[in-house]
């Protein structure tokens, strides 16, 4: 198993920019394609963005393609969410997620599943 922990989080006004983080821990980073979701109050969780095992390959959501940018560091056991020009419509809890089946898995089916990182964005 893995297990994964958000940070980052934070009120910020529109405009501005957030680094969320999610560390990994228990087996190793590199077997596990990595995602975030995120769900805004009476709302379903929606997905975010997703890389795979090796860093070659990302997917976004509409939404945030193009002021979204998803990482990893291995060597850190770690995967980043670099968010620039907020908007309140980005408003939620995000979660990382993982899953060993690659980036479509995680995005549709992740297994491992982090508490949530509050981002709140005012106007």
């Amino acid at each position: 198993q893995v297990q994964l922990v958000e940070s980052g989080g934070g009120l910020v006004q529109a405009g501005d920019s957030l680094r969320l983080s999610c560390a990994a821990s228990g087996r190793t980073f590199s077997r596990y394609a990595m995602g975030w979701f995120r769900q805004a109050p009476g709302k379903e969780r929606e997905f975010v963005a997703a890389i795979s095992k090796s860093s070659g390959q990302t997917s976004y959501a509409s939404s945030v393609r193009g002021r979204f940018t998803i990482s990893r560091d291995s060597a850190r056991n770690t995967m980043f969410l670099q968010m620039n020009t907020l908007k309140p419509e980005d408003t939620a809890v995000y979660y990382c997620a993982a899953d060993e089946d690659g980036i479509t898995a995680v995005k549709f089916r992740a297994d491992y599943w982090g508490q949530g990182t509050q981002v709140t964005v005012s106007s």
